[in-house]
């Protein structure tokens, strides 16, 4: 569109679209993680591995707040 030489706020829109489609993505594959990686994790008792998931979430959750 830049190339184009499209109108400024057409731009800003599309970029906008693009965003929140990758935010639902983001979601989604998080909502997968947790449904699986975290539950099997939590499941099998094993204490490190449930510190890992626990410790990868919250750095995804630290990175998503800046």
């Amino acid at each position: 569109m830049v190339d184009e030489d499209r109108y400024c706020i057409d731009i800003i829109t599309q970029i906008d679209a693009v965003r929140a489609a990758l935010g639902r993505v983001e979601e989604e594959i998080l909502r997968d993680h947790v449904g699986h990686c975290v539950e099997h994790a939590i499941a099998s008792g094993n204490k490190a591995d449930q510190r890992q998931k626990i410790a990868e979430l919250m750095d995804v959750f630290g990175r998503t707040k800046r």
